[in-house]
């Protein structure tokens, strides 16, 4: 078994990490990780012969001998070792992410922001968990001059885990919302779940930047003296929008930015970005430039203009509080005929019912003129929005749309959670 400095000159040589021999390039490393339902460490022969460099197996039976075996006691844990060993080597501002909601957006702008002067690596993807952020911080060489690391949490306790993975030197938590709260058993324990960024911080002399609109972390600032604060009304932007069209615009001391960005609600994550890049002194003018031109893609706040439709595609996933904010965007964006498309959310817990009655009463208050409902689970919001329409699944709503085609030139909003995978519903609006 190989130290960790052994096994990270091993890693530079390579040509990166591979954990599914399905992505194996040649010269990579590659570690048999396990799940519920796979194992690795049946594909590290195959690893092999197709140009892997290495292979770090947990199970000796599958130790062929010779060099290119490297056997450890637990794949995974070598994995998160390699990356904390790899991390302590990068002289880099390293920024750790979280939030109940609009992580990636945020992290993307920032990136966007950064970029306009700084060499900025962010996490790609949704590679924010035990393997993402360790694949994250090992994809970094010496050639950035910046990080941003997005984590994503469902239990308290797995951002601590991140941190001494990540060792962020700065942070932010986007908001504190519901997201997950099953999972976490109670919005307290998401309140000390995300705040294990900002422990981590405080503990090491980091630097938070902190949303002081959301009351939970403007109350943690109170324990940092170093810590930035946005929206700042003292600041080259307000904390009030322009409202009025689809796309969020911004107001600055000199400049209107407009953005591709659909809902006011992401007001906050581009006053996030702007906020990290004045910080890092991006010159104004060139963050904003950036920022204006930020294209969401990924089912993420993405505007999409059919023949006969403007579709708001924000399928990625679905929480109470981003369900809310994404109708309230799409109600107050100029259009014909609002509609929504709407599905479960997950990981609700013993609020599941509540939630998502509370859903078809925020569609009907707000005046959505058609709304549609897709799931098992959404079902609870019959009690609450008597004349929307209910669907078991998207094989009998297409049925129905084939009968019944929605009116040209709305705008419909498509929601909920991944596993609902409504971006499945796009083709038959592109027709």
């Amino acid at each position: 078994m190989p130290n960790i400095d052994q096994l990270h000159q091993l890693f530079l040589k390579s040509t990166g990490i591979c954990t599914d021999t399905r992505k194996l390039k040649q010269g990579n490393l590659f570690f048999a990780l396990k799940g519920p339902n796979f194992n690795g460490n049946l594909f590290a022969e195959k690893a092999l012969n197709e140009g892997a460099i290495a292979v770090v197996i947990d199970e000796p039976e599958y130790d062929k001998g010779g060099e290119s075996f490297i056997l450890v006691e637990n794949a995974l844990k070598y994995l998160q070792n390699l990356a904390s060993y790899h991390r302590d080597q990068l002289k880099i501002p390293v920024i750790g992410i979280t939030g109940s909601n609009g992580k990636t957006t945020t992290k993307e702008l920032m990136q966007t922001a950064l970029s306009a002067k700084f060499k900025t690596f962010a996490t790609r993807g949704n590679l924010n968990n035990h393997i993402g952020v360790p694949l994250s911080i090992l994809a970094i060489d010496d050639t950035f001059e910046m990080a941003i690391i997005e984590m994503g949490a469902n239990h308290v306790g797995e951002i601590a885990s991140y941190c001494k993975i990540a060792k962020p030197t700065h942070g932010l938590i986007t908001n504190i919302g519901k997201a997950h709260i099953g999972e976490f058993g109670g919005f307290e324990n998401i309140v000390l779940g995300k705040s294990e960024l900002f422990d981590y911080l405080k503990k090491n002399n980091g630097i938070p930047f902190v949303n002081t609109n959301d009351a939970v972390l403007k109350n943690m600032q109170k324990r940092f003296e170093n810590a930035v604060t946005y929206p700042n009304e003292h600041d080259y932007y307000p904390a009030n929008p322009l409202t009025g069209g689809v796309f969020l615009e911004l107001e600055t001391a000199t400049n209107v930015v407009s953005t591709h960005l659909v809902g006011q609600y992401n007001f906050m994550n581009v006053a996030a970005a702007l906020c990290v890049a004045k910080f890092f002194e991006v010159p104004e003018e060139a963050a904003e430039e950036a920022v204006a031109t930020y294209q969401p893609k990924d089912m993420r706040s993405q505007l999409i203009k059919t023949k006969h439709y403007n579709i708001i595609s924000d399928a990625y996933n679905a929480n109470p509080d981003s369900m809310e904010v994404a109708i309230k965007g799409l109600v107050s964006a100029e259009n014909s005929e609002s509609v929504v498309i709407l599905g479960d959310m997950m990981e609700l817990g013993e609020l599941s019912e509540l939630e998502h009655e509370k859903v078809g009463e925020i569609a009907v208050d707000l005046g959505v003129s058609k709304r549609f409902y897709i799931g098992k689970l959404i079902k609870a919001a019959k009690k609450t929005d008597k004349f929307g329409k209910f669907f078991e699944n998207k094989d009998e709503f297409i049925a129905y749309l084939k009968e019944h085609p929605i009116k040209h030139g709305s705008t419909i909003l498509l929601k909920g959670s991944r596993k609902n995978a409504l971006e499945d519903l796009l083709p038959y609006f592109e027709e």
